[in-house]
């Protein structure tokens, strides 16, 4: 037992070594700004869990505007549009395993199964939930979206900075994810309940996108499907807030059942990013291979 935790404090004193190396020969001022605002920010967001007090869920959540029973479904297309994550998430796990061609890192394959698998599941945990919305069933949809994230993550991590870091994070992230859904349902049956670590979980990828894509290099030529992503979410959710008054507008489809759509196509966008031909220039195939080396 003492032998293996010298051998997991030796691993985590040596990719601790290796970050701050990674920093001091950052060549790019750019990029040492980049790490800089990324610190900053996971300071503001631990800062904000210690000083915030716990978020329940609050129960009008579960109202939503599309009531409407279909072929016997209630709900019926905040359920039915849940299709549109199973197709895009077979697609994208198809994509993967039939091809050797994407513009991905294969060496790291299993971030992007997660991602798409996750997609693929959460059109289960979703439509379950709005047949039945409450806390119960909210649990089956949160524990795929993690899934999502954090193969999102994942992927940026070894995309943006180390293919090493992102295929040894991937376990720890998804069940970080994992956990925080679990731990919201275990204090909210306590009749405590607790968000904030689902909120990181959510959020935290998403917010750290933008500063990723701005200040540092991907090992590809091509991020704008990230881009692309990012806008779909923000609209989803713009979607997902505004659900009534859309639905008002537009009578047939609420906007929760937009978000649906618009986080599909936003992952339909990084498949197709995914499925670009893309010429891989010296530079870039340098940069790839001293992320290797460094590892």
């Amino acid at each position: 037992m003492k032998y293996l935790s010298w051998v997991v404090e030796r691993q985590i004193l040596r990719w601790r070594r290796n970050c701050w190396l990674r920093l001091l020969n950052m060549e790019s001022t750019k990029e040492k700004m980049g790490v800089f605002f990324i610190i900053c920010f996971v300071i503001v967001v631990t800062v904000s869990f210690l000083i915030v007090p716990p978020i329940t869920q609050d129960i009008m959540y579960h109202q939503f505007s599309d009531k409407d029973t279909v072929f016997g479904i209630p709900n019926a297309l905040n359920v039915l549009s849940n299709i549109f994550f199973l197709a895009v998430g077979c697609l994208g796990l198809v994509s993967i395993l039939k091809n050797r061609d994407l513009n991905i890192l294969y060496e790291n394959k299993y971030a992007y199964i997660t991602l798409f698998l996750g997609a693929a599941l959460v059109s289960f945990g979703s439509g379950y939930y709005h047949l039945y919305p409450s806390n119960d069933t909210l649990v089956w949809d949160r524990l795929p979206m993690t899934i999502v994230f954090m193969g999102l993550l994942s992927i940026i991590i070894s995309e943006f900075f180390s293919i090493k870091f992102g295929k040894v994070f991937l376990l720890p992230l998804l069940l970080i994810g994992l956990s925080s859904v679990i731990y919201w349902d275990v204090t909210e049956m306590n009749g405590k309940g607790d968000l904030r670590p689902y909120i990181i979980v959510q959020f935290f990828p998403i917010a750290a996108i933008p500063i990723v894509l701005c200040m540092f290099t991907s090992v590809f030529e091509k991020v704008d499907h990230y881009w692309w992503l990012l806008a779909t979410y923000i609209l989803a959710k713009l979607f997902e807030h505004y659900d009534f008054i859309l639905h008002d507008i537009m009578v047939v489809i609420s906007g929760h059942s937009l978000k649906h759509i618009f986080a599909a196509i936003g992952l339909l966008i990084l498949i197709k990013g995914y499925q670009a031909k893309e010429d891989l220039s010296n530079n870039i195939k340098q940069n790839t291979t001293k992320m290797l080396d460094n590892d």
